[in-house]
């Protein structure tokens, strides 16, 4: 059967030999599993979900009891005082967005603690000219780059001293580089160190691609709101769209009125027959985590045991679902990708190629034949054409076909070498 899929002897053969080492980390990826579906079935128990809650909503999308129930249950488990969680954000990426304009006025000062944010915001920020950008509307930012995988921690605090900061972001998954993503031991650290100099900053933590990959949310270590995507971890592959904003309830209300209109903020936004997906993802998340993190990590073994620089190395602790291997050339970057796109259940026939994507300053070649569309929970794989071509592999919803994926993106690889 692996032959018959285009998978080579040579290819099986390196990933199931690295299988075998790898029983002691796919055990504590089980318990951590276990852990996080506890706190997800206790929260659909303590919010009484029923089927009444999988209803819909049109038009203007008030007394929607799912969506408020929705939110509750997420407030839950990403232990929140509130939580807004809706079909209307289009990303991760304009959920940040909307938190920000929602935060974030005239003459005030945003500081980003972990470098450069992900590409998608550098236009909403300003970095990048844009009329519609923060910085058009007289917002102010600057950042502070990590050192050696970690915080700046008395550049920070001096910064803190002589600026009035209203707001400082924190990136925990590592974009489109080759730091380190930030474990939430790193994260609980710095919010203590600011918290010395300044305790009314809001302190917004970027989450996507972290969720049940520890035992933690941020908001248990003093963060103020984070924010994060429906389809990357909580979606579980279910959810079709969506993202979600949680932390302090004056937050969390300030983010609905900008989502929507002031004065109607959170009580208007109709589901549209979304409810039930939305439950349904959340509840499979924590294995749906597991099964990318049990994929990142033979990737990174098997990846490794070839020769190729990975980050993390399949032993290390992780923040993110996220597995770098570092190509060093283009041509090898874009097999990898074929590789995956042709384990892929949806365009597996397609060939993945450079291309100007929006929102990017460098041509993007990325594999994602995904059910639903940029879905990263789902096994994809891309990278930025640009020195020193790291392909960004992350998801999975089962580790079976993940494992099939690696398998076929070696053959494409060690094949044509």
């Amino acid at each position: 059967m692996y032959n018959e899929f285009g998978i080579s002897n040579k290819a099986k053969d390196l990933v199931l030999n690295a299988e075998e080492n790898l029983k002691e980390e796919f055990k504590k990826i089980d318990e951590l599993c276990d852990v996080n579906s506890l706190k997800v079935l206790n929260a659909f128990n303590k919010n009484n979900i029923s089927e009444a809650h999988f209803g819909s909503t049109t038009g203007y999308g008030y007394d929607d009891i799912g969506r408020d129930a929705i939110e509750r249950v997420f407030s839950s488990v990403l232990k929140a005082e509130d939580a807004l969680v809706r079909s209307q954000f289009i990303s991760g990426s304009h959920a940040l967005c909307v938190a920000l304009f929602a935060y974030l006025r005239p003459k005030d000062l945003m500081l980003s603690i972990t470098g450069t944010p992900y590409d998608t915001l550098h236009e909403v920020i300003g970095i990048k000219e844009n009329k519609s950008s923060l910085k058009s509307f007289g917002v102010r930012y600057d950042q502070i780059e990590l050192i050696d995988n970690d915080f700046d921690y008395e550049k920070i605090k001096e910064y803190l001293r002589n600026n009035k900061v209203k707001l400082i972001e924190i990136q925990r998954s590592k974009g489109y580089s080759k730091r380190k993503s930030i474990v939430i031991e790193k994260v609980e650290k710095v919010i203590k160190e600011i918290r010395s100099v300044d305790k009314d900053v809001i302190i917004m933590i970027d989450n996507c691609y972290c969720e049940f990959v520890e035992d933690k949310t941020p908001l248990e270590v003093g963060a103020d709101i984070i924010v994060g995507s429906l389809i990357k971890n909580l979606g579980g592959g279910i959810a079709p769209n969506g993202a979600y904003i949680a932390g302090k309830k004056e937050l969390v209300d300030l983010a609905g009125e900008r989502l929507t209109l002031p004065g109607e903020g959170r009580e208007v936004g109709p589901t549209l027959g979304i409810n039930k997906s939305i439950l349904q993802g959340l509840f499979m998340a924590p294995s749906v985590v597991a099964s990318a993190l049990k994929t990142a990590v033979l990737t990174s073994k098997v990846l490794g045991d070839l020769g190729y620089d990975v980050e993390p190395l399949y032993n290390e602790k992780r923040a993110d679902i996220v597995q770098n291997i570092t190509f060093g050339n283009e041509s090898d970057l874009v097999k990898y990708c074929i590789g995956i796109q042709g384990a892929s259940p949806v365009d597996s026939f397609a060939k993945p190629s450079p291309w100007d994507m929006p929102g990017y300053d460098d041509k993007v070649v990325m594999a994602s034949g995904s059910f639903t569309q940029g879905s990263s929970i789902e096994l994809s794989c891309d990278g930025p054409i640009r020195e020193p071509y790291i392909a960004y592999q992350q998801g999975s919803l089962t580790y079976s076909y993940g494992k099939i994926a690696v398998m076929k993106a070696i053959t494409i690889l060690t094949e044509s070498n």
